[in-house]
Formats: structure tokens, sequence, C-alpha cells
């Protein structure tokens, strides 16, 4: 019987390609540890992320990683509005660093996929993050800041900045439904479904905020 190539042969290949930029990146050999500030790169950035934006994404990655990304996914349960704080403890217990080491560890895998993925990507990634969680992704050190006691003022411009952001997202996806892109997809159907997401994406937010 004449011998059958591994089908999944190319598909790990490729990953193995990505996690070898990645680990350049990071200044190291170590491919375990390259995996795992990688893998949870990739799932808090997704669980930051629309349903529609993190697929616009995950269409970037090799079929491995992919899997990787959607691995334990709840979409219904997104876009979580986390901040660095919550982000840097979350990327820590993940990777299993120290919290001191997150922003350069995220920077790194930042840097890497930037040189993996179509040009752009990554900055329509950032910029549906808040500015503080964008500088964090890019390698900046976050300056820890004790809230001070929440006042109805505080509370108010809390509340203002959740639904600015909640809008910013809504409208991202509005404006990629109606870019022209050389796809096999119809503009209608596509102009269509990202209407329903970001109904979607503030249908939850508003059901988020009365529930609070």
């Amino acid at each position: 019987m004449a011998h059958q190539p591994d089908p999944f042969a190319p598909a790990h290949q490729k990953a193995q390609e990505w996690l070898s930029t990645i680990a350049h990146h990071l200044g190291t050999e170590d491919r375990h540890y390259a995996y795992r500030v990688l893998r949870a790169w990739l799932h808090l950035v997704r669980d930051r992320l629309t349903v529609d934006s993190a697929a616009h994404f995950a269409a970037q990655l090799p079929e491995v990683l992919c899997g990787v990304f959607y691995n334990g996914w709840a979409p219904s349960r997104g876009p979580v509005r986390y901040d660095v704080n919550w982000f840097t403890t979350a990327f820590a217990h993940s990777a299993d660093i120290s919290p001191a080491e997150v922003p350069a560890a995220a920077g790194a895998v930042s840097a890497g996929l930037k040189a993996l993925c179509s040009p752009g990507q990554l900055n329509h990634v950032f910029a549906l993050m808040p500015a503080s969680l964008r500088g964090e992704l890019e390698g900046e050190a976050a300056t820890p800041q004790t809230p001070p006691p929440a006042s109805a003022e505080r509370r108010r411009l809390d509340a203002l900045e959740d639904n600015v952001e909640a809008l910013i997202e809504a409208v991202g996806v509005l404006a990629r439904g109606l870019e022209q892109l050389p796809t096999s997809e119809a503009s209608a159907d596509r102009t269509a479904k990202s209407g329903q997401e970001a109904h979607r994406i503030l249908l939850a937010h508003t059901t988020g905020r009365a529930e609070c």
C-alpha cells in the first residue's frame, strides 16, 4: 500500500512557523512558553471583541491557531469590557508569568502577529480597545492607580464611557459591513449581517446596564 502523506501536516507546519515567529519576538527558544503567551493573548483579545470582529481576525490565523483562538469561546457573553488591570492579571495567570512581565510579553506577541497578519489587521483590532489596554498590548507598562471611592459623578462618567465604547464597537461593525470587499458574499447580505451584529451589541449593552 502506497504511503499516504499526513493530511494535517501542512496545517501543523504552518502553525509551527507562526509559533517560531512569536518565539523570536519574545526572545526565547522555549516553544511551550511562547505558546502559553500566544494563547493568553489570543483568548483575552478575542473576549474583548465583538463576534464579527473576532471572526474577522480569526480568518487571518492558520487552521491550528484558529482552533486555539476559538477554544472555550462563549460568544454570547462578549464583548467582555474588562480594563487593563483585569487584563494584566488574567494574562499573567493564563501565561504563567508575573504581572510585571505582561506588557513586554503582550507587546512581543503583537509585534509578531503584525509581521504575520495582513497589513493593518492588528491596528483594526487595537482600534476597538480602550487607550490604556491598547498601550499594554503594544508593550507599554500601565501605571497602577488606586481607584477613588465611587461617587455619583464617577458612576455617571463610567456609564457614559461604557455607552460610548459600545457605540464605537457597533459603528465599527456597521462600517466594515459597508466596505466594498472582493469576496463572494453579496454586499447586501454583508450589510444586513453587520446591521444585525450592531443591533446585538447595543441590545446586549442596554440589557446589561438594566441588570446592574
